[in-house]
């Protein structure tokens, strides 16, 4: 009976996010987006977990996806929008950046982060390594 409640309520989600468990920044948002989640709204899909991807693998990992239960897939800025959107918290900040110019901005700001994230990867890695073996 308990399995058939957490089933419906997965089902009952209205969001589904996909992101990059690899990553450590990615973790760290979601990890907070989770936090913020309290309804239980989203559900978050780790693609980095085998058989998590139900289309095309490099596609998905490349930038952050969503999709609002029986809409479109978005992805990059819309997603996070998408995510804001169905959190209560951050619903303001959803409707701040719903705009067509100011959403434009935002993917503008993504793509760079995407370019840059995989040095900024390298170094959190390199400072959680740091922090395990107890240095700073």
């Amino acid at each position: 009976m308990a399995f058939r409640s957490s089933v419906a309520a997965a089902e009952a989600r209205p969001l589904t996010v996909w992101y990059d468990g690899d990553c450590p920044i990615c973790t760290a948002e979601i990890g907070l987006m989770r936090r913020l989640d309290r309804v239980s709204a989203i559900e978050f899909v780790d693609l980095s977990l085998p058989g998590a991807c139900p289309t095309d693998h490099n596609l998905r990992f490349a930038r952050l996806h969503a999709q609002v239960r029986g809409g479109p897939m978005v992805a990059g800025a819309a997603a996070f929008v998408a995510m804001w959107r169905v959190l209560p918290a951050l619903r303001p900040l959803a409707a701040l950046a719903s705009p067509p110019p100011v959403l434009w901005l935002l993917e503008l700001a993504y793509q760079l982060f995407l370019r840059l994230r995989p040095g900024l990867q390298a170094m959190v890695r390199w400072c959680l390594a740091a922090r395990l073996r107890g240095g700073r």
